[in-house]
Formats: structure tokens, sequence, C-alpha cells
């Protein structure tokens, strides 16, 4: 008898608790998706989503199940999770399902492998910690829609350290309200931040509810360090040109979270402050001034640009100039170094005449919405129209408002229902049309 057996009365321990499982994965292996989160487009799809899901839990470093062991925790036994599995050995044969799982396990090993270890929430905020670093140690130019992209990606951490990881889930209208820009702005963001490696689609949304799933990295060319030394901007045109010296050197950088506060607020609409405004007042702090030069490098904006648009946020007191240096303005400080006050910045959007246009936004989206489901349940109609009601009784034979039967050959039958009739048992003899209306009744 093994130590396994003597420990458990002569019975061997299920596999799941030789191998541990996370709770979670335990749970989806014992009771299934309760929560509906691997439902597909049909039973096979969504068994197949499960399964691989189990796979992926069972592969994780430290619980790597053998082919053996998931075979039987899925097929052998009457788990909830292995419903599919054990469908498939039916209809398929044993060795083709234990061919099937095993390729499955092998595949998600090797996802596993390829892809960072997160055990808990502290690896996550970790991973999303470095990408933010790199995030705001690379200049912007607002050229090419450089801007634009920073803002997508500033929303897509505030998106993932809420999801808990650096995979998320979001539709194009939703990231547009949170980018305060138009749907088609933040289409032609994901195209350029995909191209260059910040993005990765997952699945992309289908359906009235559904919106696409994405994984956020960092590309592998931004990891490699700039060959400048410290207090110097690398070359024009060499790798690592775009990327800012620290706050030692007497430069600041944007801070990604304070962008994520400010960008989607009517105050920094493109026709008030816009997003050069919400990137510049998010590198100033309340108490080291910073003058146009730093900032023009920290943001990569013109001078000009510089110029122009600190002159507006002094002017709606967002910021403050003192001998030629620009602070945070005190409505705004807060030991965070930056607190979007929303009385402030309403009062700008007030001034400024664009308070209002970011709920005109949301309200054309929702439009856009109803009319897209209303879209898909027409298309849906078409594809599968509805047939009429089989009315086995035809019109005539009951009279609608008394009851009364008037055709003597439904004598006994119940006709209330024209598309079910029940018989009621014939009338009796020599009774007419008043016997056959009250086996109706």
């Amino acid at each position: 008898m093994s130590a396994n057996q003597a420990g458990t009365g002569g019975r061997s321990r299920p596999v799941w608790d030789r191998l541990r499982l996370s709770d979670r994965m335990r749970r989806l292996l014992l009771e299934g998706d309760t929560e509906g989160r691997y439902t597909g487009q049909t039973d096979s799809d969504t068994g197949y989503r499960l399964t691989m899901a189990l796979a992926v839990g069972c592969s994780q470093p430290g619980r790597a199940w053998s082919p053996a062991d998931f075979h039987h925790a899925l097929i052998y036994t009457p788990s909830a999770g292995g419903v599919w599995a054990r469908r498939l050995r039916e209809r398929k044969g044993t060795l083709y399902a234990e061919a099937k799982l095993t390729a499955m396990l092998e595949r998600a090993a090797a996802l596993v492998a390829a892809s960072p270890v997160i055990r808990g929430r502290d690896d996550a905020v970790e991973a999303l910690g470095s990408i933010r670093r790199v995030v705001e140690g690379r200049t912007w130019p607002a050229r090419r829609g450089a801007d634009t992209d920073q803002k997508n990606l500033a929303a897509r951490l505030r998106l993932c350290e809420r999801a808990g990881g650096v995979e998320h889930v979001v539709s194009v209208r939703q990231l547009a309200e949170l980018m305060n820009c138009a749907k088609a702005t933040a289409e032609a963001s994901d195209r350029r931040l995909k191209k260059d490696g910040w993005l990765v689609l997952v699945a992309s949304g289908s359906g009235k509810d559904h919106g696409s799933r994405w994984v956020l990295r960092v590309p592998p060319d931004e990891e490699e360090v700039s060959g400048a030394q410290p207090g110097q901007l690398p070359a024009t045109g060499s790798r690592g040109a775009g990327t800012v010296p620290t706050a030692h050197t007497g430069t600041s950088r944007t801070d990604t979270e304070a962008l994520a506060a400010l960008m989607g607020h009517d105050a920094f609409h493109r026709y008030a402050h816009g997003t050069s405004g919400a990137r510049l007042l998010t590198c100033l702090d309340p108490v080291d001034g910073l003058d146009v030069a730093q900032l023009s490098r920290a943001t990569g904006l013109h001078r000009t640009t510089v110029v122009r648009r600190m002159r507006g946020l002094v002017e709606d007191q967002l910021a403050v100039e003192l001998d030629g240096k620009f602070l945070l303005a005190s409505a705004l400080s807060a030991p965070g170094r930056l607190h979007a006050d929303q009385q402030v910045l309403s009062e700008t959007a007030e001034h400024r005449g664009t308070a209002g246009l970011g709920e005109r936004r949301r309200a054309r989206h929702r439009r856009d919405r109803y009319n897209y489901r209303r879209w898909l349940a027409e298309r849906a109609e078409q594809r599968h129209p509805r047939r009429p009601a089989l009315e086995l009784v035809p019109e005539g034979v009951l009279d609608p408002d008394t009851g009364e039967l008037l055709d003597d050959a439904w004598a006994g039958w119940d006709v209330r229902d024209r598309a079910r009739p029940v018989w009621r048992g014939a009338a009796p003899p020599g009774e007419g049309r008043g016997a056959a209306a009250g086996a109706c009744a």
C-alpha cells in the first residue's frame, strides 16, 4: 500500500489534491464554469475554452500535471469541468480524446513557459509598473499621433490595474470616452500601438456586450538601454533617442496616472487645453518649477506650443508662473503630486466653453450601441424568421364574443386555444349546439 493510500484509509487521493490547483481552477474543475467566464459561440466552443483554461491552470510552475493526471481528472472522473472531454471520448473514442487532451496540455505548457510568471496581484502590479516606467521614460512628440498613443497607453494602464494584470477587455467606444477623443482616433491609435508591439489582440469583440481582449506589453526594442550618458539626450536618430533623462538631470516626465485622471475631463477637450495641456500639467510639481526648455524636452512639444499652452493654464489658474518657471497651482496640489479637483476643472471647462461635450459624446455612443443591437436583432430575424403560429381550428368555429360553438363538426372539442384543441368527449345524443358550447366551456 502506498503512502497516499495509507493516509486516506486505502483510497488514493484525487489528483487535484496530490497536485495542488489554485482555488479558482479547483472550482472550475469540480463545479464547472458557474460564472460564465468561458462562454463561447456553441457548447463545443465553450467546452474547449474551459478545458484549455484548465490545461493552463495545470501547467503553472510548481504544479505541472502529466498527461495521465489530466486524463484521469477530466475523462475518468465525473467532474463538471470534464463534460466536454467525456463527450469527445464518446464520439471519437478513448485514443482520440486522450491525444486531444495531451496536445492541449502541451500547448498550454508552452504558453505558460513563454509568458512572464504572475503568481499573484503583487506580481501583476510589478509587471504593470515596469510597463508604466517605460512609457513615462519615453518622449511622445505631438507628431503622427504619438501624443494620442500616450493617452491610449495611460488609459489601458488604468484598466489593467483594475483587471489585475496585463490582459484587459475594452471596446473602442469605451476607450474613446476614456481618452476624450473620437472613435476613429482611438481606432487609429490602436493600429499604431499594435504595429509597434505595445498591444496584442487576443480576441476581437463580437456580439452586443463583448469588448475586445488585449494584452499590454513592452516592445522588445524599447527594453534596450540607451547609450547616452547620465544627463545627456541620445543622438538624434539613434536607438533610445526618445528616452528622457531622469529627474536628477533637471527635467521631468509625464505622469501617466495623472494623465489618465485628467484627459477624460471636458477641460482638456481639443477645443480647450487639449492633450498638450494635460500632458504639460502632469509634468508640473507644486514645489520645483520647470522652465519652457525642460517642459519641451519632457513632452516632445515645440517651445512655441509649450508657451501657448502654459499661458492658457496660468490664465485658468491651473498653473503658476514664477521667475520664468512654472509650478502646479495649489488648487490641484496634493501629497500625490497632482489632484484632479473636479470643481476646479469644471469651472475651467465652463470658461473655455467645452462643458458638456464629453456627455454629448457618451450619449452619441449610447445611441450607436442601441442602433447596433437593433441591427443585430434585425439580422437575426432575417436569418431565422419567426414562423406564424400554427392554428388547427379555422376562423368562425367559435363566437369570439359569447364563446358559443358555431360549427357542429367540432362538438366535444375545447377550441378556446385555436392552436391546441382538446377533446372533451362527444355531446349527449339529442342535444344540439348548446350542449356543444357547454363542452367548450
